[in-house]
């Protein structure tokens, strides 16, 4: 019972120290949380891009079988 007191404390400590660190310096604290966080069309766009990479990396190796060449 007691462990679940200090981590509410504790929790609620960064809690009030992010927001004063918020108020004293909000593009900051703004600047990280946007680096921090992505939006679902960043995600998207990126698993696209990974997504033609692996693509891309089979029709190489697809290439270099028929050649008679390991991946």
């Amino acid at each position: 019972m007691l462990q679940g007191c200090v981590a509410g404390a504790v929790v609620g400590g960064t809690a009030a120290v992010v927001g004063g660190a918020a108020k004293a310096g909000g593009a900051v604290v703004g600047a990280g949380f946007d680096a921090v966080t992505t939006s679902d069309e960043e995600t998207r766009a990126r698993r696209e891009r990974e997504q033609r990479e692996y693509e891309r990396e089979q029709r190489r190796c697809e290439q270099r079988q028929r050649q008679g060449k390991s991946c």
